[in-house]
């Protein structure tokens, strides 16, 4: 069984969904057989649907970080997991800052916690989950943690 977790957006919340909106545009341009509207319409896909998630594959034992460009071209590398790896639980706090054309500032605050692969030196490897709460968090490592056959940190 492989499961996929989407971790982050990777221009942020106010670059997708401008991304968003230019992918539109370029639709609407690009029914008037314009060259521009092709450009705006690959520039509005790839800022609007590009993001990051985490692919576990159970029966294999292994992980893998992937950068999903323009939402369907998946790119990483699998790694495998030891039994001396370790999971744990890390608060994240990601401010997302944008600023206008009157140079006012927008500030989107996210705080989540991740579930972190470790490797036996406690390195971080990579985030595989992120959740809302402590608690939620804790579920989801326990459940990983007896999927994959890992000690919970």
């Amino acid at each position: 069984m492989i499961a996929k977790n989407k971790l982050d957006q990777s221009f942020g919340p106010v670059g997708s969904m401008a991304g968003i909106i230019i992918f539109i545009a370029g639709l609407y341009v690009t029914c008037f057989v314009s060259l521009t509207g092709l450009i705006l319409l690959l520039t509005g896909a790839f800022v609007g649907f590009t993001s990051t998630s985490a692919v576990i594959d159970y029966e294999k034992k292994r992980v893998k970080l992937s950068n999903n460009f323009f939402g369907i071209i998946k790119l990483g590398h699998w790694i495998t997991i030891d039994s001396k790896m370790k999971i744990g639980i890390k608060k994240s706090n990601s401010v997302w800052r944008a600023y206008s054309r009157s140079n006012r500032d927008l500030n989107i605050s996210e705080m989540d916690f991740r579930l972190i692969l470790y490797d036996s030196s406690e390195e971080q490897i990579m985030a595989l989950q992120k959740t809302d709460s402590v608690d939620s968090a804790k579920l989801a490592g326990d459940v990983l943690c007896q999927q994959l056959g890992l000690s919970l940190i």
